[in-house]
């Protein structure tokens, strides 16, 4: 992850782009997304269901048993868990920072 600690009314948070940050507060800026990418193919994953194909691969299960308004998935050789949004538009860069960190050399979040 990179970006820049920022310490604001007594908390510390990361911001992955400063200039956007700067943006919200009413200056000039610009709004990079970012995509999560495969690394062994190269594919940008643009849908649940392939997210849901290759971390199947990986060993990684579908998880039932938690929050209705979440896609979860766990795997039975760790304690990890992975929780998404059901709503794959609110699939963010927190999100695909979690699966890079639970699944090293897999996968990689690029700028768009």
């Amino acid at each position: 992850m990179s970006g820049v600690w920022v310490f604001k009314n007594g908390v510390f948070r990361l911001v992955e782009n400063p200039q956007a940050e700067a943006s919200s507060d009413g200056r000039q800026g610009s709004l990079r997304k970012k995509v999560l990418v495969h690394l062994p193919t190269g594919q940008v994953v643009s849908s649940y269901s392939l997210l849901e194909q290759i971390l199947t691969e990986l060993g990684w299960e579908r998880y039932y048993g938690g929050d209705p308004d979440l896609y979860q998935f766990h795997k039975r050789s760790s304690i990890d868990l992975i929780s998404l949004p059901k709503d794959f538009s609110k699939f963010n860069s927190i999100n695909m920072y979690d699966i890079v960190i639970k699944n090293p050399n897999v996968f990689h979040v690029r700028d768009m």
